[in-house]
C-alpha cells in the first residue's frame, strides 16, 4: 500500500517494550521509514535514553515488568522535558477502559496489538505532524509575543515621546497664556486678564445683592521726570518697587494690575461700602509718598488715584474702568498726589469735552472764529494806545464761545497752532487797515497772545515772516505776548526764537505777570518790551489800599529794566487813579471798554475816547 506522508526531517522515535521481538520488528520497519529509532526495555533505560537524548515520539507498551507503561507515561509526563513528548500507547489490551486510562495518564494515541504496519506508520506520522505543528505554533506564539513585546515598547516609545511633547506643547501653552495675561516686567496681571476679572466681579454682583467692589485707576504723577532724567533702567526698577508696594497694601482677595507705563488698576472685592476702597487709596498714597531707595538712587514719586463704585448697572467692565480712569484725570487736575471718587456727572463732562473737542477740530477748518479787540489805554495820554486781539468762536449751536471754554481743549490738542497763527493773520489784517486807512491811528499797536506749544514747532519764524510779507504790515506796531511757561525752559532755542522775533522789530510782552513761576534773571535773560500786570493783583489793589499788593513792586521792576507796565483787568476809576498815581504806563479792562469785533472797534476808534 502506499500512503501519503509528510515531508519530514529524520525524527527520532523511542520504543519502549520488554518485548526485544516486538522492538527489533518495530525498529526494522520504522528505520526503513526514515527514522531514528531506540529502544528501550523497561523504565530504567527508557529514563537513561531520554536524558541521553530527548525524543520526538515514544512508542510505549502497556504490560511491563516493575514498572508498567501507564506508570512510565506518567512519570514521563511530570518530568518537565519529557512533558510535551507524544506518547502512543501500543499494547494487546483492547478494553475501552485501558484505553481510556491510557488517553487520562497522558497518551495521545492508542494502537492494540497485533498491529499493521501501514497504521502505525499512519499513526506515527500523524503525531510528529502534530507535534510539529504545535512546535511551529509556539515558535510563532513566542515570535508573535515577541513582536507583541517590541512593538508595544516602541509604542510605549512612542506613547512616552508623544506624552512629552504633549507637556512640552501645554507648557509653552501655559507660558504663552501667562505672557499673554500678564506684565512681563513687573509679573502682574495686564489688562486683559484685570478685565475678565472684572467683568466676573460685575457679573456676581449682578447675581449676589451682599457681594460689592470697587475699581481703582492709579498713575503716577512724576513717573516720566524719573524715568527721562534717570533713564529706562531706573525706570523700570522704579515699577517693580511701586508694584511690589502696592500688593503689600492689598489682601490676597485683591487683583492688581499693570497696563503698561506707571498705570496700575485694582479690584478691591468683598467690601461694604466705598469708605473701605477710600481706606485703601489713602494707605495707598501713604506708602508711595515714602521714599524708593533704589540700586543707586534714592527716588520719590506720588500718584494720583480714581476710584469708582462697582455698581451693577454698567454693561461692561470697560466702562467701569474708563470711568475710574476719569476720576484718576479728575485728582491730577485737582493738584496730582490725591484720590477722587467717580459720579455719573463727570461722565457727562467728558463726554460733552469730547464734542466740544469734535466740533472744534471742525471749527478749524471752517474757520468758524472771530477776532474781537480790547482798547489798551496810555495812562500818560487817555487815549486808546493800542489793542489786544482776542479770540472768540462762533459756534453754529451754541453761539458766541469765550477762550476760557475752548483754549484748554486747543491747547490739549494741538489745534491751538492752527487757532493761533489765524488769529495772528487775522489780527495783522487789522493792523493793515489801521494803519493804510485810519492815518490818525498810525502808531497804535495790536497786541497777540503766542500759545507756548507754538514754541516747540520748528517753523514759528518762517510763518511769522510769511504773514508779515502777505500782508506787509510795520512789525514795529505788532506786539507778541508769551507767558512765563515760554521762559522756565531757558534754553537756547527759545532765546533764538525771541531773539530773531526782536530783529524784526517785533515787540515782546511778559503776559499775566506774576501768576506763574517768575524769576528776575528769566527777565534779564529775555528781549522783553512789557510786562502785563494780572487783573487778580489789580483787584487786590484796590482791596488792600494801603500796600497795594505787588503792583508797586511790579511796575518798578518793569521800569527798572526799561519795560513799560500794562494792567489788566481795571474796572473802577479808584484803580485808575492808582495805577496813574503809581506812573504805570498802561491799563485795559471793562472800565474803558470790553472787547469788541473789528468793526465796533473801529467806530470806538472814530470817536477817539479820552479817559
Amino acid at each position: 500500500m502506499n500512503y501519503e506522508r509528510i515531508n519530514l526531517t529524520k525524527k527520532d522515535i523511542l520504543i519502549i517494550d520488554d518485548m526485544p521481538d516486538n522492538l527489533r520488528v518495530l525498529s526494522s520497519f520504522l528505520t526503513k521509514e526514515g527514522y531514528n529509532v531506540r529502544k528501550a526495555l523497561n523504565w530504567q533505560m527508557a529514563l537513561t535514553a531520554c536524558q541521553t537524548l530527548l525524543p520526538d515520539l515514544i512508542l510505549l507498551d502497556i504490560m511491563m515488568p516493575e514498572v508498567d507503561g501507564y506508570e512510565i507515561c506518567q512519570r514521563l509526563k511530570a518530568w518537565k522535558l519529557t512533558a510535551t513528548i507524544p506518547i502512543i500507547f501500543i499494547s494487546a489490551l483492547d478494553d475501552v477502559f485501558d484505553k481510556v486510562k491510557a488517553f487520562l495518564v497522558g497518551g495521545v494515541d492508542y494502537i492494540t496489538k497485533p498491529f499493521e504496519f501501514a497504521e502505525v506508520l499512519v499513526r506515527v506520522e500523524n503525531q510528529l505532524a502534530l507535534k510539529m505543528a504545535q512546535t511551529e505554533i509556539l515558535q510563532l506564539n513566542a515570535e508573535l509575543e515577541k513582536r507583541v513585546k517590541e512593538r508595544t515598547y516602541q509604542l510605549e516609545k512612542a506613547l512616552h515621546k508623544l506624552q512629552q511633547e504633549m507637556n512640552q506643547r501645554q507648557q509653552l501653552q501655559s507660558k504663552l497664556l501667562d505672557m499673554a495675561l500678564h506684565d512681563s516686567l513687573t509679573g502682574l496681571p495686564n489688562r486683559v486678564l484685570f478685565l475678565k476679572r472684572l467683568e466676573q466681579a460685575l457679573n456676581r454682583a449682578k447675581l449676589e445683592s451682599d457681594y460689592h467692589f470697587a475699581v481703582l485707576f492709579l498713575d503716577c504723577d512724576r513717573f516720566k521726570v524719573v524715568n527721562d532724567s534717570l533713564g529706562h533702567l531706573v525706570g523700570d526698577e522704579l515699577l517693580i518697587a511701586i508694584a511690589r508696594r502696592l500688593q503689600a497694601s492689598l489682601s490676597p482677595f485683591d487683583t492688581l494690575a499693570r497696563f503698561g507705563g506707571d498705570e496700575f488698576a485694582i479690584l478691591l472685592e468683598n467690601i461694604t461700602d466705598i469708605h473701605m476702597a477710600i481706606e485703601v487709596a489713602e494707605n495707598i498714597l501713604h506708602k508711595l509718598s515714602l521714599p524708593f531707595k533704589l540700586s543707586r538712587y534714592e527716588v520719590f514719586i506720588n500718584a494720583s488715584i480714581g476710584i469708582n463704585w462697582g455698581q451693577i448697572n454698567y454693561e461692561k467692565p470697560e466702562y467701569l474702568l474708563r470711568d475710574a480712569d476719569t476720576a484718576m484725570y479728575r485728582a491730577k487736575a485737582f493738584g496730582k498726589a490725591r484720590y477722587h471718587v467717580f459720579n455719573p456727572e463727570m461722565h457727562q463732562e467728558v463726554i460733552q469735552l469730547l464734542e466740544l473737542e469734535n466740533d472744534l477740530r471742525r471749527a478749524v477748518e471752517r474757520q468758524e472764529f472771530v477776532v474781537y479787540y480790547q482798547p489798551i489805554i496810555s495812562l500818560a495820554t487817555g487815549t486808546i494806545a493800542g489793542l489786544e486781539a482776542l479770540v472768540r468762536w462762533q459756534h453754529p449751536k451754541r453761539g458766541l464761545v469765550y477762550p476760557t471754554t475752548f483754549i484748554p481743549v486747543a491747547e490739549e490738542t494741538g489745534l491751538i497752532n492752527a487757532i493761533n497763527i489765524w488769529v495772528l493773520k487775522s489780527a495783522c489784517e487789522t493792523l493793515y487797515l489801521l494803519q493804510n486807512h485810519l492815518s490818525t491811528q498810525t502808531s497804535l499797536t495790536i497786541s497777540v497772545n503766542l500759545s507756548p506749544r507754538l514754541f516747540s514747532t520748528p517753523d514759528l519764524i518762517a510763518k511769522i515772516d510769511q504773514i508779515l510779507d502777505d500782508i506787509n504790515i510795520n512789525p514795529a506796531n505788532l506786539e507778541l505776548e508769551i507767558t512765563e511757561s515760554v521762559l522756565m525752559d531757558n534754553n537756547e532755542t527759545i532765546k533764538t526764537i525771541l531773539q530773531n522775533i526782536k530783529e524784526r522789530n517785533i515787540k515782546l510782552v511778559m503776559d499775566d505777570f506774576g501768576t506763574g513761576y517768575s524769576s528776575l534773571s528769566y527777565l534779564h535773560s529775555f528781549p522783553l518790551n512789557s510786562l502785563k500786570i494780572d487783573k487778580s493783583f489789580v483787584k487786590y489793589m484796590q482791596e488792600n489800599q494801603q500796600s497795594m499788593g505787588l503792583v508797586p513792586a511790579m511796575i518798578g521792576i518793569a521800569h527798572s529794566m526799561g519795560m513799560r507796565a500794562n494792567a489788566e483787568g481795571v474796572e473802577t476809576q479808584q484803580q485808575l487813579a492808582q495805577l496813574k498815581n503809581l506812573n504805570c504806563d498802561f491799563a485795559q479792562g471793562y472800565l474803558f471798554s470790553p472787547a469788541l469785533e473789528r468793526k465796533s472797534i473801529l467806530d470806538l476808534l472814530a470817536v477817539a475816547p479820552k479817559w
